[in-house]
């Protein structure tokens, strides 16, 4: 309601103009509209929607189970209470390239920013977990070509990623990379690298922007942001870190409350209440809910 200033195409824009800028982008994920709205209040660049984590909040593992309107609905609900660019994981594209297609329309009109495709197949699974499968070159560029075509704003950001390096090597996810971008791919989103040459590599053989997933426990050393940017990054995503920290807190919360059958002790890792309605905008939906009602009923006239 009161949130947004900007329209989806501006975010667009400004997503778009930071790509263009050479500054590294930090889109640390969100779990839910109000981790969305922390994260623009602490001043990063953007939000990222994670298909694991959405899975997660579900209580359903990462392979693909989630539905295409689950994601659509969730991406709406956290672009509609930022003023930053948010993109999303789209996961294969939830069936043959007509179903990509069709899914870059309805996150276009839920005011994402963009969003990115992979070439796993399906059931997918998480991107840094073994025994992965990815579909032959040919069938992930009619999934971006689909993709690409679909775009009505020409703003809206299309990632392609590869999970092709823990399949076919280095060098063969690099030349489906190329492929992908050569399909209408805006960036590239290598997913589990295993050092910083490979990284290296990535970026010297591609000449389009490229995202780096430092997610907590995979294969990836977690890179710093001045390594990133040293190799010439242009958008860090954290995909699970928020959801991976509210879910610690919870856990130990509630094993005190087990041990000391009260939440006295543990006050103080909570977020206090008018921290929560300060981010919330208690006071700004009071004004405007006064700002509206503020008339009064006369007597009735009589005629």
């Amino acid at each position: 309601m009161l949130f947004t200033q900007k329209s989806a195409a501006e975010k667009r824009r400004m997503f778009r103009d930071g790509l263009a800028s050479g500054k590294l982008l930090q889109f640390p994920g969100a779990f839910n509209p109000l981790c969305a709205q922390m994260i623009e209040r602490k001043g990063f660049d953007g939000v990222y929607v994670s298909g694991a984590v959405m899975s997660a909040d579900l209580c359903l593992p990462d392979i693909g189970i989630a539905t295409m309107t689950e994601f659509v609905e969730r991406g709406r609900q956290i672009a509609r209470v930022t003023d930053l660019p948010a993109f999303i994981d789209i996961d294969t594209g939830f069936g043959e390239p007509m179903a990509a297609a069709r899914t870059v329309m309805m996150m276009e009109e839920a005011g994402l920013a963009g969003c990115h495709i992979e070439d796993q197949v399906m059931p997918k699974r998480c991107g840094h977990l073994d025994g992965k499968e990815i579909v032959p070159t040919e069938i992930m560029i009619q999934r971006v070509k689909a993709a690409s075509d679909a775009k009505r704003d020409p703003d809206f950001v299309l990632i392609a990623r590869s999970d092709a390096r823990a399949v076919e090597g280095l060098d063969a996810s690099i030349d489906r990379m190329k492929a992908y971008v050569d399909a209408g791919a805006d960036m590239i989103f290598p997913e589990a690298m295993k050092s910083v040459a490979e990284f290296e590599a990535v970026r010297a053989a591609l000449d389009v922007p490229i995202l780096a997933n430092m997610t907590e426990f995979g294969k990836s050393r977690l890179l710093n942001t001045k390594e990133l940017e040293d190799l010439g990054f242009n958008v860090v995503i954290y995909p699970v870190t928020t959801l991976r920290l509210a879910m610690g807190a919870c856990d130990r919360g509630l094993d005190a409350i087990l041990r000391d059958g009260d939440q006295n002790g543990i006050l103080g890792d909570m977020q206090h209440r008018r921290d929560l309605y300060d981010l919330l905008r208690y006071h700004d939906y009071n004004k405007f809910d006064e700002s509206i009602f503020n008339f009064q009923v006369g007597d009735t006239p009589t005629s």
